[in-house]
């Protein structure tokens, strides 16, 4: 006690000193010359940041903020990214944590987005005058920036949930921020349902919630005592309404852009859209509208921000002259831009995609629909004072309060495999602020139950603990699993790498894209789009390991991403690791093999099962088994319509099917009937909804136990006389 009281005393006489009658011109160089946190003296740029981070709105609240943080379990922080919500407060949270010797754990601040974690722990680590990778860290998937003085971490909210499967009742903090959970993503959701039932266990941790905007009814009455802190805005910038329909918010906004960019206001422009489609053809339009632009204008630089990818912003070099930077993004990319102080445009189209799940048909549904009041403001914050919101809608539009929870529009069958892990380590109660619907769990249930992931008593088997070890969806780790016995692991760790890696086929502007699909049909394989995606792999590494050979160059000329490909070799060193380190087998690479490629499809099929189609007239309407809808395979696939020469098969197996406009199956590879009875477990054969496909199937299985039955009365069977039909892979 007489420990927290002295670090009570050290934190309130410096925020006292910080927050007290100090203006930019008193802070002097001889105050704290010596850095608390690594022993160094401060260096002059410590004191120039100081200055930066004491005109932050954040900076009014900190005396506030640290009297709470010392007296109550939980605190909430609203305000939007301008007001140094996400950099100031982690500091804070490490005094607090120094305060007391760091007894109780260190700090970690968890967000959405991957690029944002790291730009931010760059950031903080300038800030503390502190060398990244020691005092001051960062964890994404694939890339960890920590060591043993790490006493600030950023991390994605998805790592902290993986830790919690080696740490459940998180002992390595004292303190742990999430920040913006006024995104609902599922992680984020199930980490705060964890956290609550931990923080009875222990008391002295503390849990500090960030919003962008203020934050929900739902999300108050979760926490009932927390306090919050509402921070003040940098300023309101003028909203301009334009009053356009949904229809024509793509339009308006590409005029707005060129009429701004006329205008020669200066300032970069930030542009809110609805779907990447739409980012790709805003791209393309406004490059060939600059070219025809005079040049005193100046250059006009559109750039693609996807939602979810990594990457830097790109910033003009010194030499470029002047140029105007359009950012072309969607939801939910408003914290993307927190640290581009140039923005003094935003453009908000009014809307966004939305995938929602439905588990009767396990597909996702794609639906364009207003954004939530709360996104609106986000966006508006984007700009300071003297900049310009264009709304493309009426302000009269009713606009949702809040963004629906993910949860509640997820697949969740990874969710329930975490949840049921976390069970074995001792913290399965998870008090969910929006309880996922019933048919949704049911449906996750029933699936790691085809996936052999429970035992009978609903609990996870040793199938499902290997499973739940692997970062991958589960029929994926199901299938990396099933590789294991059919000798295959070498090429399914690439087809898993390169599924989960971002796509590695860049969109080059329309012009190009005629060669982009030829230079593409180099790396197809016959098989299908999984078999084409190891050629894929195998090209990259081969060419990387030439000396003679620029591998960016190579990429650029196949029209493939090479971040996508870096990616995927990151990912296939991870899971080979995994493998290695609970002692599964990795095969020997033997892609080419007739064996091999038969072998490739029953692990498939181990997985995924649930996902197969067939072509019921010859003409590519694919039937799907599970579901009874009716699909057409992606022009980009190996047996898209641009490669008719490759023909196409009656029986296909398919990673993924949304259920939108396009209404197609993507990255299919051929199977035959034989292979999906042999793989599929009996008792999901036979829950299969009644049709032509599934008598043909009963049929084949039929047939297949008269032969087995003549061949039990001539002689007793052995191991290999069993049809090929009748078998099935170990791991079910």
């Amino acid at each position: 006690m007489a420990q927290v009281i002295a670090g009570e005393k050290y934190w309130e006489d410096r925020v006292a000193f910080e927050t007290e009658g100090t203006s930019q011109e008193d802070v002097k160089y001889d105050v704290l010359e010596l850095n608390q946190f690594d022993g160094l003296p401060y260096s002059s740029r410590f004191y120039t940041l100081l200055k930066e981070r004491m005109d932050l709105p954040v900076w009014k609240a900190k005396l506030d903020f640290m009297d709470k943080l010392a007296n109550r379990q939980f605190v909430i922080v609203s305000g939007s990214a301008k007001t140094g919500r996400s950099s100031q407060i982690p500091q804070w949270c490490t005094e607090f944590c120094l305060s007391v010797q760091y007894q109780n754990g260190m700090v970690v601040c968890t967000q959405v987005h991957r690029q944002h974690t790291v730009d931010l722990a760059l950031r903080v680590a300038d800030e503390m005058d502190v060398n990244i990778g020691h005092e001051v860290g960062y964890s994404i998937p694939l890339e960890t920036c920590c060591s043993g003085d790490t006493v600030l971490r950023y991390c994605t909210d998805d790592m902290l949930l993986r830790e919690m499967m080696s740490d459940p009742m998180m002992e390595h903090y004292g303190v742990i921020i999430v920040d913006q959970a006024h995104e609902r993503t599922v992680s984020t959701d199930v980490l705060l349902g964890l956290l609550k039932a931990i923080a009875l266990q222990r008391p002295e941790l503390r849990v500090v919630l960030l919003t962008a905007t203020h934050p929900g009814a739902k999300l108050l009455s979760h926490y009932r005592n927390a306090p919050l802190i509402q921070l003040d805005e940098v300023g309101s910038a003028e909203v301009v309404y334009t009053g356009t329909s949904h229809k024509d918010y793509f339009c308006s906004a590409l005029r707005l852009v060129l009429e701004l960019h006329h205008s020669q206001e200066p300032g970069d422009i930030v542009v809110f859209l609805a779907t990447n489609q739409e980012i790709d053809l805003a791209r393309d339009i406004l490059f060939r509208e600059e070219a025809n632009m005079p040049p005193h204008l100046g250059e006009l630089l559109p750039i693609s921000v996807y939602p979810g990818l990594g990457g830097a912003l790109p910033v003009p070099g010194e030499n470029e002259g002047w140029c105007r930077r359009v950012f072309l993004t969607s939801s939910p990319n408003e914290d993307m831009f927190w640290s581009v102080h140039t923005v003094n445009f935003v453009i908000d189209g009014g809307v966004q995609k939305r995938s929602v799940y439905n588990p009767r048909i396990r597909a996702n549904s794609v639906a364009i629909q207003p954004i939530s009041r709360s996104q609106a403001e986000s966006r508006k914050q984007l700009v300071g004072p003297t900049g310009k919101s264009f709304c493309l809608y009426p302000e009269t539009t009713p606009l949702p309060s809040e963004t629906c929870p993910h949860i509640l529009e997820s697949d969740i069958t990874s969710t329930v495999l975490f949840l049921k892990r976390m069970d074995i380590g001792g913290l399965g109660h998870c008090d969910f602020i929006d309880r996922p619907d019933p048919e949704y769990l049911m449906q996750a249930l029933e699936d790691l139950d085809y996936l052999a992931a429970l035992d009978d008593d609903g609990n996870l088997s040793e199938i499902g603990i290997i499973m739940s070890e692997f970062p991958l969806e589960p029929q994926m780790a199901k299938t990396l699993l099933a590789s294991c016995e059919f000798d295959c692991v070498n090429e399914v760790v690439t087809i898993a790498a390169m599924l989960s890696a971002p796509s590695c086929f860049l969109i080059p502007q329309m012009e190009l894209r005629l060669e982009a699909s030829q230079r593409h049909l180099k790396f197809q394989h016959p098989e299908g789009d999984h078999f084409t995606l190891i050629n894929i792999y195998k090209a990259f590494k081969r060419n990387q390991q030439e000396p003679f050979i620029s591998v960016e160059k190579w990429c650029q000329d196949y029209f493939l991403s090479l971040s996508a490909l870096q990616t995927a070799d990151s990912i296939r060193s991870e899971l080979t690791d995994i493998l290695r380190r609970i002692e599964l087998p990795v095969s020997m690479p033997s892609f080419g093999s007739r064996g091999n490629t038969l072998n490739i499809k029953r692990a498939l099929l181990a997985g995924f099962f649930m996902q197969v189609a067939r072509d019921v007239d010859s003409s590519g309407n694919y039937f799907m088994l599970t579901n009874k809808h009716v699909a057409q395979i992606h022009p980009l696939s190996a047996y898209g319509t641009k490669t008719p020469k490759l023909g196409l098969p009656e029986w296909v197996l398919f990673h993924d099917y949304t259920f939108s406009e396009d209404n197609c199956l993507r990255t299919v590879t051929h199977i035959s009937p034989e292979e999906f009875i042999q793989m599929a477990p009996q008792y999901f054969f036979y829950n299969l909804p009644p049709s032509e496909s599934k008598d043909i199937l009963q049929n084949m299985l039929d047939k297949g136990a008269e032969h087995y039955k003549v061949k039990k009365i001539k002689k007793t069977p052995s191991l290999e006389s069993i049809p090929e039909v009748t078998a099935s892979c170990i791991i079910q």
